[in-house]
């Protein structure tokens, strides 16, 4: 507050500056004439207070009067509490127009307050005292002629139904209004003139706390006098601290509802000592001298408003514009301007036109503020609405984002966890790795032919298991040494009465006990004790065992014989992995025994190294891939569901089912179902044209169909084909010794089949389809019962039988038994495994198991063999030959019909008395739409327990195979060949000591190649025997099978056939010093001075590459079966006793994976040996190779190294010098002075001959059934091999024979001859084929 300068001034410059500013802030506006108005009001009201001060100055004693009166009369509320008459509490803002005015003259008292300080106020004072003096001259008779009176009818109408909302105002007037509520106790309310003003705090009251009651004037309007009725002073010791402009603004008020006019501010008290000198008007100039100018202002810029609105009682304009205006403008006198404010005509204007303005203005304003409100309403609507959405986008905007920010974390987390698993993985393998070399380290130096080994009788006993690797037609029967093994002497013998029958089993009673699921690596087998611990410090991450991203990962179930875990699948670009969840409750229960059988737990596999993937069932359900290897192994796994077998499969190198069933390498083949491959494949037409055996085509079948060697429950199926297991001699010529295929095993006993049919006919259960048989042909139990002899079947077995071992009664002790049981007990149905046909150790109790004693006192050890087998070999050998006879072969069809076709679900299936449990067949149970893991696992171990029907195949019957006669009518035929076709001489004598005769149909240019001791070779071409090859009018005009090279006819070019390098001086050249590749391109020779082997072009002689790994001469050469591609393996041995194996590479023509590299290196290195390597053999198929040394036993190694087997001939056979092996597992070898031996893959002495002639030559035949030998004698001779029988002899020659070949067909036999000539010797092994001979 600034303080008053001026006691005798109206306003001071301050205030005039503040109404000023306000006023004229914007001149066009409604808001601004109304101000101007209300500041008209204003001064007029001063103005005429302050000229009647100055008129009659008063004194002190008349003031307490006044105020008691004013407040007994004009506001007997107030005092009391802030009520209003009407009952309207002050602090409401709710008298309709009042609040308007009330605010504008709020606000103008806010801003003319400047001047206030505390103490009497001196206006209000002269105001009362004119009032007081006055009051006589008023006739009682006014005839309510008050001013009050006249502005209550004015307002009070509308005031009823006009209401202004304060929250409408503009925020000038709310702030004022705002400030006023802050500041004051009392507020300006009503529209009368009278005003609530503080009291006097000088010279007035007593003391300044109490209250005085003092008599007043009732204030009233003078009818004919100036009507200023009522500004009445209320003085109030309670209120006397509050003197600021508010508290002036907040008056009792008497006309409710009512409009008010502006209050009056506090002055400073007039002093008494004004200079008495000064006249009237220069008082009056002193007092208005400020405000003059501000009035004369107003008047000129607000003319048109004003003197429209100012009209006199006869509505005369008392503000005429124009020139009086002018002139009141440029006047400085100020008593005009008293003269016009106090005149009677403007008072009454004032009073009477002012208020109706007001309430015009008020009325505009309050439609503009509606008008205004709803636009605000709706613009905030509007906003409203934006921002709602806005703030939904953004939480729907945040809530992605968080949602992305969350998967791309879970994805980042399983990607770490991933590299995490597969880092943990790799170096788990490659712990698995380094402790297998060091093991394999370890048992070469051990082993009896080994550095530290010793041959003595107290070598621990050696253990041998069935390994993994498959041969071509998927047999399995090399066995490697077994570091697990034992004789299972803890496993005791199951009670006789610990057995289920097949009803209980059918009816639940017995809960099947499922095999606890789960699986390790085959690499853990020779984990040390203690390295445990080892892995799990393992954890640093190391990416370089990762080649690419994975593209792939998804949990997977390993499917191994005995175990199913749970683990997960990842694929990166080039490797698919496999790594078993150790953490899985089911893996962590499974016997660890079993574990150390089971491959690819922690697996890793090349690309390279697939070789076919195919769809498989696990349970019944289409979830599950095999994929087979390179290294002849199959992995099995199952998926969650059928869409992630498709993304491995995608995922995987386009191989299809592989390259043997004449079937593309495509996806969709790997996909395909067993029926569809069925279709596709050529097998069928090939296996009715004779091109494949019986067994090859029932392994087709059984693959194709989903049998597999890694699912017991889906072990291949194989039918019985003897019914004679009694008789000492059994001939397969009688048809009586063979069982009839088209009935299935229930079937074959009529009396059974009745009890089957009954059953069948008679069976009622709503639950349960009818069938013929509760037990199943094929089951995980009936395979593990067949093979409880070999490991690791024993050890899964036991597992599967809680540790013991069967009941003697229940054991697999006799094939005769076995049969007869098939035929009699009725819940024994089993057809055979493929073991039957190639496995003769499945027979032997090798390992000496405690397999107990039977009730009529037989000790159960070996299988009882039936009397027409003398050995387990003799066994296998007889019912091959069966499975493959003429009765077999002409209704095998029908076999296939009741396992695999038309006959084996549906109304055929009922007529031929081959209906199973429904739980055997596929489709029978969905189980992914069990959601109780309780009634799933039921479920499950119900299938396993039960066995499961393969594939359906076709849904006609099978066309039967074409008889041997229709095929091969000239096998029949009397033979018009000579024994001896040709011979044919070469110019140089020097003795042929290498034949070789490439001449398979696809090659392009078939030959006998031929190598003379001087090295020198010839390029002959094949023209194959007349009446059976001659294709095109060129080939006719030879009459001879073989055309002599040109180069070597002419001796033209000879030197492009003459192989010059020098070879040691010490070696004697043989037939082992050559391998000729199987496209006739190259030969291989061995014997240089400095250690090599060479490679030379058979095109031009010249050399193409030369080949070091020996620390000695190279003494033989050797060379595996070809395959597609021309790739094979290439055997070198040498004086330094160690065996290198080679990869030739065909494409490239060259030893080793990549041409151009300047050094090779072998794929193994073989030891064992003591002395110079003479003979090798090498078969690719069966991953063998066979070795003799000048002095001491041939060895058999794998592979990949290891030393298998040591081959032990009688005391005689010391000095190998020519071995022979057949995919067969045949192994012959020829010892110096004639002696023979004949060994199985497995080491196993067979049988042992010894003939007259020096042998320099043999050969095997490709079923390894027949043995051609050729020695000095000059003659050929044809063996059987199984019992080394001399079968044929053919015409002596005169000369030595040094080599020996036999055409692709093996119809020719091509010696060499010590004479330098070749002769070639008809040949047909068909005519000793046993069936052959009984004929014809």
């Amino acid at each position: 507050m600034s303080p008053v300068r001026d006691l005798d001034r109206l306003l001071q410059d301050m205030d005039i500056n503040r109404l000023r500013a306000v006023v004229f802030r914007d001149i066009d506006s409604k808001q601004a004439q109304f101000l101007a108005l209300a500041v008209v009001y204003f001064i007029s009201v001063l103005m005429v207070s302050k000229y009647r001060d100055i008129l009659e100055p008063h004194n002190d004693k008349k003031h307490p009067q006044r105020s008691q009166s004013s407040r007994s009369t004009d506001s007997g509320a107030i005092s009391g509490g802030l009520e209003v008459e009407n009952g309207v509490s002050l602090r409401r803002y709710d008298s309709g127009i009042g609040d308007d005015h009330t605010s504008t003259a709020a606000s103008d008292a806010d801003l003319s307050s400047s001047g206030v300080a505390h103490g009497p106020d001196a206006i209000s004072e002269a105001l009362s005292t004119l009032s007081s003096e006055v009051r006589p001259a008023q006739p009682a008779d006014s005839k309510g002629k008050n001013v009050k009176d006249i502005l209550r009818s004015l307002v009070s109408t509308p005031a009823d139904d006009i209401m202004v909302d304060p929250s409408l105002l503009p925020p000038v007037f709310l702030g004022s209004v705002g400030d006023a509520a802050r500041d004051s106790s009392l507020q300006f309310r009503s529209f009368d003139r009278s005003v609530v003003v503080a009291p006097k705090k000088a010279g007035m009251t007593p003391s300044p706390g109490t209250s005085t009651p003092v008599p007043a004037t009732t204030a009233s309007s003078v009818s004919g006098g100036t009507p200023i009725d009522s500004v009445a002073v209320v003085s109030s010791g309670e209120a006397s601290q509050s003197t600021s402009a508010d508290s002036a603004a907040a008056a009792g008020g008497q006309v409710p509802a009512s409009a008010s006019l502006p209050s009056v501010p506090p002055l400073s008290p007039v002093t008494q000592h004004t200079a008495p000198n000064m006249s009237i008007s220069e008082r009056l100039e002193h007092a208005l001298e400020k405000a003059a100018p501000l009035l004369r202002e107003i008047f000129v810029d607000f003319a048109p408003f004003l003197s429209r609105t100012l009209l006199g009682s006869h509505g005369q304009e008392l503000l005429i514009e124009g020139t009086s205006l002018v002139c009141m403008k440029s006047s400085s006198s100020v008593v005009e301007l008293v003269m016009l404010l106090c005149s009677q005509e403007w008072q009454n204007s004032i009073q009477k036109n002012a208020g109706l303005a007001f309430i015009e203005l008020v009325n505009e304003g309050r439609l503009l503020s509606h008008t205004m409100k709803d636009h605000l309403v709706r613009v905030a609507n509007e906003a409203e609405f934006i921002l709602s959405r806005q703030r939904a986008e953004d939480i729907h905007k945040h809530a992605e984002f968080e949602s992305n920010s969350a998967q791309y974390a879970a994805e980042k987390r399983d990607e770490e966890k991933m590299c995490d698993h597969l880092i943990r993985a790799a170096k788990y393998r490659d712990h698995v790795t380094a402790t297998q070399l060091i093991q394999k380290i370890v048992n070469i130096l051990t082993d009896k032919h080994g550095a530290w080994g010793n041959s003595s009788i107290s070598r621990p006993r050696e253990f041998w298991r069935l390994d993994y690797w498959e041969d071509d037609l998927r047999r399995r029967r090399r066995f490697i040494r077994n570091p697990f093994g034992s004789t299972h002497s803890e496993a005791t013998l199951k009670a006789a009465a610990e057995h289920a029958s097949e009803e209980d089993i059918l009816k639940g009673k017995q809960s099947i006990r499922s095999q606890a699921l789960g699986n390790q690596n085959s690499e853990s087998e020779t984990l040390l004790d203690g390295d445990d611990d080892t892995l799990s410090s393992l954890d640093e991450k190391d990416l370089e065992n990762l080649t690419g991203p994975v593209n792939l990962s998804t949990s997977a179930q390993l499917v191994a014989p005995a175990v199913v875990v749970k683990g997960t699948l990842s694929i990166t670009a080039s490797e698919l992995y496999f790594e078993v969840d150790e953490d899985d409750q089911g893996f962590k229960a499974i016997d660890p025994k079993i574990l150390a059988y089971t491959e690819g737990l922690h697996g890793k596999w090349l690309f390279t190294e697939i070789r076919a993937v195919f769809s498989r069932r696990y349970l019944l359900q289409n979830t599950a891939l095999e994929i087979f290897m390179a290294n002849r192994t199959a992995v099995m796994f199952n998926f969650p569901d059928a869409a992630a077998v498709k993304k491995v499969v995608h995922s995987l190198p386009r191989v299809g089912v592989g390259t043997n069933f004449g079937l593309p390498q495509t996806r969709r083949i790997s996909l395909a179902t067993p029926k569809q491959l069925f279709k596709a494949s050529n097998m069928t037409q090939r296996w009715q044209r004779r091109e494949i055996s019986n067994f090859e085509y029932l392994i087709f079948l059984n693959t194709i169909s989903g049998r597999t060697f890694n699912d017991l429950n889906q072990y291949p199926v194989f039918p019985w084909v003897i019914t004679n297991y009694d008789s000492e001699e059994l001939d397969l010529t009688l048809p009586s010794n063979f069982r009839d295929l088209s009935k299935p095993i229930g079937a074959l006993n009529p009396k059974r089949a009745a009890f089957f049919s009954d059953r069948y006919e008679s069976w009622e259960d709503d639950q349960v389809p009818k069938f013929h048989y509760g037990t199943h042909y094929s089951t995980s139990s009936f395979t593990l019962m067949w093979l409880l002899r070999i490991e690791p079947f024993t050890t899964f077995f036991l597992n599967f039988q809680g540790g013991k071992f069967d009941h003697a009664d229940r054991t697999f002790s006799s094939v005769s038994r076995a049969w007869r049981n098939c035929q009699r007990d009725t819940s024994d149905v089993k057809e055979l495994i493929p073991e039957f046909y190639y496995l003769p150790e499945m027979f032997v109790n090798a390992n000496t198991y405690n397999l107990g004693v039977m009730e009529e006192g037989t000790v159960v050890s070996d299988v009882e063999l039936p009397p027409w087998a003398k050995t387990p070999e003799e066994f296998v050998r007889i019912n091959r030959l069966a499975l493959e006879s003429e009765f077999v072969s002409c209704q095998l069809h029908q076999w296939i019909d009741l396992i695999f076709g038309y006959k084996q679900q549906g109304p055929e299936a009922t007529r031929a008395l081959n209906v199973f449990y429904y739980l055997t067949y596929e489709g029978a149970v969905n189980l992914s739409s069990i959601n109780d893991p309780m009634l799933r696992e039921a479920v499950e171990s119900q299938i396993r327990s039960f066995g499961q029907t393969p594939c359906q195949l076709l849904i006609e019957p099978h066309p039967p195979r074409s008889s041997a006669m229709q095929v091969t009518p000239l096998m029949f035929t009397e033979q018009m060949q000579q024994d001896v076709i040709m011979v044919l001489k070469f110019p140089s004598n020097s003795p042929v000591t290498h034949v070789a005769a490439n001449t398979q149909p696809g090659l392009t240019s078939p030959a006998i190649i031929t190598v003379t001791a001087n090295r020198l070779f010839a390029v002959n071409k094949w023209h194959g025997l007349t009446g059976h090859q001659s294709s095109t009018v060129q080939d006719q005009q030879y009459q001879l099978p073989v055309e002599i090279d040109p180069l070597i006819a002419s001796n033209v070019g000879s030197h492009r056939r003459q192989i010059s390098d020098l070879l040691d001086q010490s070696i004697q050249i043989s037939s082992q010093y050559f391998v000729i590749t199987a496209d006739n391109r190259f030969i291989l020779l061995c014997g240089f001075w400095d250690k090599s082997f060479r490679v030379y072009s058979t095109d031009s002689g010249k050399l193409t590459q030369i080949v070091f790994g020996h620390r000695d001469v190279v003494t033989c050469l050797a060379r595996s079966e070809s395959y597609i591609g021309g790739d094979c393996y290439v055997l070198s041995g040498s004086r330094d006793a160690t065996l290198l194996l080679w990869y030739w590479n065909g494409k490239h023509s060259s030893i080793g994976e990549s041409p151009g590299t300047e050094f090779t290196t072998p794929r193994a290195i073989l030891t064992g040996h003591d002395c110079e390597v003479t003979c090798a053999s090498v078969c690719a198929e069966l991953g063998l190779v066979i070795s003799g040394c000048k002095e001491g036993p041939c060895l058999i190694h794998s592979m990949n190294g290891d030393l298998l087997r040591t081959l032990e001939g009688p005391e005689r056979c010391l000095r190998p010098r020519l071995i022979q092996s057949s995919t067969e597992g045949h192994c012959m070898i020829y010892y110096d002075k004639g002696q023979f031996c004949l060994f199985s893959v497995n080491g196993k002495l067979l049988g042992h001959m010894e003939v007259e002639d020096s042998i320099k030559a043999m050969l095997l035949s490709r079923d390894g059934q027949y043995l051609l030998t050729g020695g000095d004698g000059g003659v050929v001779s044809v063996w059987q091999v199984h019992n080394l029988k001399q079968l044929f002899t053919y015409p002596g020659c005169d000369a030595g024979i040094r080599s020996m070949a036999m055409s692709h067909d093996q119809r020719c036999i091509i010696t060499g001859m010590a004479s330098g000539s070749i002769v070639l010797f008809y040949n047909d092994f068909n005519r000793w084929h046993h069936e052959y001979q009984t004929r014809y």
